[in-house]
């Protein structure tokens, strides 16, 4: 399908793959029916699994089919609507005529500029920060993509003058591969580790996928990346877009800005200006890799045209994001943390060396085939274990017991993980649940934990 025009939907058959329990499917399927298109939305997940996606979308004329796909929805669609969790060799999408996705409709769409942030961990802060930046600065900014925001919501509210702020994930980037309709006047790429290596299998495939966000664009765009990073390097070298790094130091006559170690402010260095402070010294989230995530959206949201004075000041006042490094509440002296979001071991090393406290850190889940030595510095550190089950948490367990480490569990219940973290937490430290391995299997998905997570916490006495 060589465009999408809304004033062609109407009697176009569609069916959307996958309804989800994110907003992805719904916010596709709320869009096409709206605008007269036939749709049947199908999922393996029954009614029960499903039912607040189901009751979301029950004033329109849908047809669900749950619990099963049936090969006729696919061949005889006009097109059909994937779901980024659906793998692109599918069975039943190899049925299909044409393919999109909701972020495949929108950029056909899309009056507004892009800003595209892509990564492993930190996108996701990354993207909210800008955001944030932007609408503190005097722009107008939407955000929506992997945050679990289809972009889709806000379409119709889209003006040229506005900045459409995207995260995107491999998954997502990949479905929109040879599509011709991502095209960011700004990409940023965090950092790059392993992930999600159980669905690529290797390191290259799962990059390949995040280099598709410049792959489009020319020498009037902005490409921002990691200058410590290897992989951002590569990125640097690649893209035809003009470059701005951000990293502890910068090479000599390189745009962008310098993060120095712990909690000095951050130089930009940009076109046609002196150095300027883009991330002050006190800022509310804590840790050094959201400094850095800070100094990538605050070098998007120059490129993006917002004054860097005004930047500096919406970069001190950015509240930070549910799930990651997420203050839940403070009790008896310690302080609680959520930060579910953290799906890979250099992510839970991250979230232990923010804090000079002591550590009680709860961690483990499901494997997604990486390696779990990436957090060892965070094992050491923590001043007490407490283990989630999972088959993730089985490699935790072997990295613990070449170190030596105490711990206690795993737990099959959130309830008796925050019990024992209560017990083993002292005045004056730090709980944090920081996974480092995906949710499934105990939960619904990193987002379903961080909430059940937090409910216990929440619900402990005074």
């Amino acid at each position: 399908m060589e465009s999408i025009r809304l004033d062609k939907l109407e009697g176009t058959r569609v069916t959307v793959m996958g309804l989800g329990q994110n907003g992805g499917g719904v916010a596709s399927a709320r869009f096409l029916a709206e605008r007269g298109a036939l749709v049947t939305v199908t999922d393996t997940k029954d009614e029960s699994t499903l039912a607040a996606s189901v009751s979301a979308l029950s004033d329109l004329d849908i047809r669900f089919v749950l619990g099963r796909h049936e090969e006729s929805d696919f061949r005889d669609a006009d097109f059909v609507v994937k779901n980024p969790a659906v793998r692109p060799d599918n069975e039943y999408l190899r049925l299909a005529t044409a393919v999109e996705t909701d972020l495949s409709m929108f950029l056909r769409l899309c009056p507004a500029p892009i800003a595209a942030i892509t990564g492993s961990k930190g996108k996701s802060t990354t993207s909210t920060a800008l955001a944030w930046i932007l609408n503190n600065s005097g722009k107008k900014a939407f955000l929506g993509g992997n945050i679990t925001v289809s972009p889709l919501g806000f379409l119709s509210e889209l003006t040229p003058d506005d900045v459409v702020v995207l995260e995107l994930s491999s998954w997502q980037l990949g479905d929109l591969k040879g599509k011709g309709v991502l095209k960011p006047f700004v990409s940023v790429l965090t950092r790059i580790v392993p992930d999600h290596l159980d669905r690529y299998g290797t390191m290259d495939a799962y990059v390949a996928d995040k280099r598709l966000i410049y792959a489009d664009q020319n020498e009037a765009d902005w490409t921002v990346y990691d200058a410590d990073d290897p992989y951002g390097l590569s990125f640097a070298s690649e893209t035809k877009a003009r470059v701005l790094g951000y990293g502890s130091s910068l090479a000599a006559g390189t745009y962008g800005c310098v993060v120095p170690e712990g909690t000095s402010a951050c130089t930009g260095f940009l076109p046609d200006s002196a150095p300027i402070t883009l991330v002050p010294e006190t800022v509310l989230i804590p840790g050094y890799h959201n400094r850095r995530n800070l100094a990538a959206a605050a070098l998007a949201a120059w490129a993006c045209g917002a004054p860097p004075a005004a930047i500096a000041e919406a970069a001190s006042s950015f509240p930070g994001i549910e799930h990651r490094l997420e203050l839940v509440r403070s009790r008896r002296g310690v302080r609680w943390y959520n930060d579910s979001a953290a799906t890979v071991p250099e992510a839970v090393a991250a979230a232990v060396s923010s804090f000079n406290e002591r550590v009680v850190l709860i961690t483990g889940g499901t494997d997604k085939q990486l390696d779990f030595d990436a957090a060892r510095s965070a094992y050491r550190a923590a001043g007490a274990i407490i283990l989630l089950a999972g088959s993730g948490t089985d490699k935790i367990l072997r990295v613990l017991e070449d170190e030596g480490l105490a711990y206690e569990g795993p737990f099959d219940q959130i309830t008796l993980a925050v019990a024992a973290a209560d017990a083993a937490s002292t005045s004056g430290s730090v709980v944090i649940l920081s996974p480092g391995c995906t949710s499934f299997g105990m939960f619904r998905n990193e987002f379903d934990r961080g909430r059940s997570y937090k409910a216990v916490v929440v619900d402990l006495e005074p």
